[in-house]
């Protein structure tokens, strides 16, 4: 799987600037992945951590679909893998899970959030749901910045985890 880490031109638009972060961070997370078996994505952080990288990659599904169908466009889907009773269910169900499906849900979910985003009509876009600490509507410029927050975060994550199944290093 080759994944795309370009970054955005340094002086690109904001929509441009902020989606071309977005893709960067999701190529990232994917390039953390290549090359690994099932058992090494599965392969947990350090006790008492359920952090692993296909955790990750199902969180990272769970958090596209949250925020771009859930939050901004207000689709009733449910999430992937957290249930009620297991709110941590993308990290603590990875010893059964279907690699290959956990992947598709990520890419399904980042392709439903693209068109999310390109079909909006500006950054200022007001999201369908509202925060529940605050009762405001999200814009969608606060989604895409908060998106790439959520990923240089775990990106972090899945660069050590990386560093401890194999040894490789590397951001960019």
């Amino acid at each position: 799987m080759a994944t795309n880490r370009a970054r955005p031109g340094l002086q690109a638009g904001e929509r441009e600037m902020l989606t071309g972060w977005l893709e960067h961070h999701r190529g990232i997370l994917l390039w953390k992945c290549e090359g690994l078996t099932d058992e090494q994505l599965r392969q947990r952080s350090a006790p008492p951590s359920s952090m692993s990288l296909l955790g990750l990659v199902r969180h990272m599904a769970d958090v596209e679909r949250g925020w771009f169908r859930q939050v901004l466009l207000g689709e009733g889907v449910p999430s992937l893998y957290e249930t009620a009773e297991d709110p941590d269910g993308d990290f603590n169900g990875v010893d059964d899970a279907d690699v290959a499906e956990a992947f598709r849900n990520f890419e399904t979910e980042c392709a439903a959030a693209r068109q999310a985003v390109a079909d909006a009509p500006s950054l200022d876009m007001l999201s369908e749901e509202r925060s529940e600490r605050t009762g405001q509507q999200f814009s969608l410029r606060w989604i895409l910045t908060h998106m790439i927050e959520e990923y240089a975060r775990h990106n972090g994550h899945a660069d050590l985890l990386r560093e401890r199944i194999d040894g490789v290093t590397g951001y960019y």
